[in-house]
């Protein structure tokens, strides 16, 4: 076959999808529509043709949204793929819609509910009425939790037996392997992007905390800016307790390192960097939210309130007071959870298996 995979940015379908494009490309041509990034050359490598295809990830301009639907349905035309793949939600909603007009076959992957889900409002009316337009003749809809499923369903948006739960994108084990759990202080790890949803002002808040009440402990933050953090940052360097690393392509270097890995995230479908920290041996620290708490036993971690600075500040403290035995166990434990529940390889066979079920 032919298929044609729509996505918002390079970094997530290379790092997280390209295990399921190799098997794609076992027995198919495949091409990707998305904003060129510099892991588009190495996707072109594995044998992907590259489309560029400029999308606004965050904005709400209505236009700019109209000029990408035109584009895919130009697109389905000149391509003629026999199936098209979509993720996040632009990509999901016109890639979709432009799929239902053309009749083309499309399998949709519900990768997060992002913000128009987190209150009531005209947004979330809106996104919803799209959803159910773009998503009324997929062959199949994934979700990476049970939540954002229920959401769906409950929703009207979607019947049950399209649907395929997944464990997330899945964590590749033989590239995130358990390493020597480290001496010495504590190291918290943070790996995102640097917004407010990703729970970094709160973990900023909490660190402050620790830092004036004398704690010896550091935090290192590896992302790029989506919002204006460099204030904060500046000022976290400068009192000696933020490292701040930018964008990094291989993170296992920093994972080596750390002693406990921090997401204090307000919403996800579900977050790979839990999956490659537990992955790797390290305990982790994150919110109890759908997405995020899939990833942590009560041996492996501790869950903290969303949005809730003293609630993190608390976990972080507790976690400062185990002895390093206790949280290398955590560690191995959590990576015990990873073999038993997050296979990449499992999640890719599964994916297949449901397009080719869906496609008859």
């Amino acid at each position: 076959m032919k298929v044609l995979i729509l996505a918002n940015n390079d970094v997530g379908l290379y790092q997280f999808r390209r295990p399921l494009i190799e098997a794609l490309l076992a027995k198919n041509d495949v091409s990707i529509s998305l904003p060129y990034g510099a892991l588009v050359e190495p996707l072109k490598a594995e044998g992907c043709v590259f489309l560029d295809t400029p999308v606004d990830r965050r904005g709400l301009n209505p236009l700019k949204d109209m000029g990408l639907l035109r584009r895919y349905r130009r697109m389905l035309k000149a391509e003629k793929p026999d199936l098209v793949i979509t993720y996040t939600i632009k990509p999901n909603i016109y890639g979709g819609l432009a799929c239902k007009a053309k009749r083309v076959s499309y399998a949709v992957n519900i990768t997060g509910l992002g913000t128009a889900f987190q209150k009531q409002g005209f947004l979330r009316k809106m996104v919803i009425f799209l959803y159910k337009r773009a998503l009324k003749k997929a062959k199949v809809v994934f979700f990476e939790n049970a939540h954002n499923r229920q959401v769906f369903l409950d929703e009207g948006i979607i019947p049950a037996e399209k649907t395929c739960l997944l464990s997330g994108a899945g964590v590749d084990l033989s590239h995130y392997t358990p390493q020597h759990y480290p001496d010495g202080p504590v190291r918290f790890l943070f790996v995102g992007r640097v917004m407010k949803e990703k729970g970094i002002g709160e973990l900023f808040e909490a660190m402050e905390r620790l830092h004036a009440e004398g704690e010896r402990c550091e935090l290192d933050v590896l992302g790029l800016h989506e919002e204006d953090f460099a204030e904060k940052i500046v000022k976290g360097q400068r009192q000696g307790w933020l490292n701040y690393h930018g964008y990094q392509q291989d993170v296992r270097p920093f994972i080596k390192k750390a002693h406990c890995f921090v997401l204090p995230s307000y919403h996800e479908g579900m977050a790979n960097t839990n999956l490659e920290c537990a992955a790797m041996a390290r305990p982790l620290i994150t919110t109890d939210i759908p997405g995020c708490r899939e990833a942590v036993t009560p041996e492996s971690g501790i869950l903290c309130k969303p949005q809730d600075a003293e609630s993190l500040y608390k976990a972080m403290k507790t976690f400062l007071t185990l002895p390093k035995e206790t949280r290398e166990a955590m560690g191995q434990s959590g990576r015990a959870h990873m073999e038993a529940v997050f296979d990449k390889k499992k999640v890719v066979e599964k994916t297949v298996k449901a397009l080719e079920e869906a496609l008859g």
